[in-house]
């Protein structure tokens, strides 16, 4: 089963204008081939499908830990999506009646790139790549050999990290930004730990090939801040109890990679400390809650306090 938690992994900072098209290039790193749906639905699938569990409890451990931080990405990069569909929170958009829907208020959304994004999705996020092409379960690699999924597994977190080093070349909103830099510098974890739990089965170095592509992730200004706090060292533990297992392949001596500021790998138990989820303001306009929202304000108000 799964905890959640009503945090993002990471702080993000408010858009600074509305970007339709910015946020279709944002979807590619959930919906895309090498995109946080695919991570997740690789280690997770692997996960369920495990053979021989207990024999192989710290390889086990670390595939079924590591998708539970995928499911935290899965909704970053969604969060991410919205807020820069939504643009910076306008209080007036939450009151009023929502103006004359017969201007065409939003006539301009047909001429964006994904205008499902909007017409369908209110500028929500949904599983698809940068050009609104459904995610897909061809994207799910589950073999059941221990060192064919662990190898896919490293292909595909390099994948990603190509992935994302391309879209955060192609965006500029500090918001998108923040993103593209959180996750390069987790997905090299993640590509770090798959390499390691590789040889410690086969006895080859494969995290000597890292990082992939060779792009330091200090040069990327919003990686800068993860590094010197330690994130590239660390692996949270996203369970109260289980996993501790995985320390045998993320510890035990072993050390950042190099070029990264210098340290010992470490199982941090419980998850990051993160930041607050982005609270989008609606828009009556395109019914986002709804046209007149406020008898549901009211309605959720008296509920709220009914609660306390």
């Amino acid at each position: 089963m799964f905890l959640r938690i009503d945090r993002l992994q990471t702080e993000l900072p408010p858009p600074r204008r509305k970007d339709p098209n910015e946020a279709a290039a944002l979807q590619e790193l959930l919906g895309g081939k090498y995109g946080e749906m695919s991570t997740l639905g690789n280690y997770m699938f692997q996960s369920f499908n495990f053979r021989s569990k207990a024999k192989l409890r710290p390889f086990y451990s670390l595939v079924a830990n590591i998708t539970a931080e995928e499911l935290g990405h899965v909704e970053l990069v969604s969060n991410g999506v919205a807020m820069i569909n939504n643009g910076p929170d306008s209080e007036a958009d939450d009151t009023g009646d929502g103006g004359d829907i017969s201007g065409a208020p939003f006539a301009l959304m047909k001429d964006i790139r994904s205008a499902a994004s909007f017409l369908s999705h209110g500028g929500g996020a949904v599983p698809v790549d940068s050009n609104s092409q459904s995610w897909n379960r061809d994207f799910v690699t589950t073999t059941g050999n221990l060192v064919t999924d662990l190898l896919h597994n490293f292909h595909l977190e390099i994948g990603a990290r190509l992935h994302k080093l391309r879209v955060y070349e192609t965006v500029v909103d500090p918001c998108a930004r923040e993103v593209c830099g959180y996750l390069l510098v987790r997905g090299q974890v993640h590509a770090h730990a798959y390499a390691l739990a590789l040889k410690k089965i086969t006895g080859v170095n494969v995290e000597q090939m890292l990082p992939v592509p060779n792009i330091p992730a200090d040069r990327i200004p919003e990686c800068q801040k993860y590094l010197a706090e330690g994130s590239h060292r660390r692996l949270y533990r996203f369970s109260p109890s289980d996993y501790e297992e995985m320390r045998g392949i993320w510890g035990g001596g072993e050390t950042a990679l190099p070029g990264d500021p210098p340290g010992e790998l470490e199982v941090v138990d419980g998850p990051p400390e993160g930041g607050k989820i982005h609270d989008l303001t609606g828009q009556p306009s395109a019914f986002t809650p709804d046209y007149a929202p406020e008898e549901m304000f009211e309605i959720a108000t008296k509920l709220w306090k009914k609660s306390r």
